[in-house]
């Protein structure tokens, strides 16, 4: 994660406008989800935790492979470490990932009969699952109104004036404000997509953006000119 963004807004946007940015990502994609793939919430906390400094593409292809051998806690503690290294080798980080995997099922059997809890202390107990993961879990399968920032959201977030920090606590805690009720369930997906598709790190898509009168990153009239 870098200190800060590059470019950042220099100034908030208002309240009135960060209503109307996400009225309007809300139009554009009424039900944002994620793009892992998964079947239970045990496996969309493994994507997750695998998903760590790789693309969803990436993570989908190991695990359609990885949950098909081992769908559950316990079918992933049976493969064991070795088999779950070898079935997630294309993505990075996969030995250290290997064994957190083994090592958070073999956890959720002992403390929560294999089912995946819905607090975040409990979460965040669990090898490889830090804040942003326990966020994305509490999100996606429990609903809870929580925000999950990653390297997209800090980056759109800092640049366009919706939230700013030097960090990704500053951040969330920001956004968790800022962003207004009504909108705040489906936000952490509206702005990953929005950061991932749309406001890219080197060459952001200013001329497709839905929101681009609303942004009050410096350097938009220069993005809309390169896309």
């Amino acid at each position: 994660m870098p200190a800060i963004a590059p470019a950042p807004a220099t100034s908030p946007m208002s309240a009135a406008a960060i209503a109307e940015f996400f009225r309007r990502l809300a139009a554009q994609n009424p039900a944002p989800a994620t793009e892992l793939e998964y079947a239970t919430p045990y496996q969309l906390l493994v994507a997750v935790v695998l998903s760590a400094q790789a693309t969803d593409k990436s993570v989908n292809l190991a695990t359609r492979k990885l949950f098909a051998a081992a769908p559950t806690p316990q079918a992933m503690v049976d493969l064991g470490e070795a088999a779950v290294t070898e079935l997630i080798r294309t993505i990075g980080l996969f030995r250290n990932k290997a064994k957190n995997t083994v090592a958070l099922s073999q956890l959720l059997i002992e403390r929560h009969q294999g089912e995946v809890p819905a607090a975040r202390a409990a979460l965040e107990a669990l090898p490889g699952v830090g804040r942003k993961t326990a966020n994305v879990v509490l999100n996606t399968v429990f609903r809870q109104a929580v925000m999950a920032v990653d390297t997209h959201i800090f980056r759109l977030s800092n640049r366009t004036g919706l939230a700013s920090g030097k960090d990704v606590v500053p951040v969330e805690d920001a956004l968790m404000q800022r962003v207004p009720a009504p909108w705040l369930l489906d936000a952490h997906h509206w702005l990953i997509l929005h950061g991932r598709y749309v406001c890219t790190a080197q060459k952001p898509h200013c001329a497709t953006c839905c929101v681009y009168d609303l942004c009050l990153w410096p350097d938009k009239a220069h993005g809309r000119q390169q896309s």
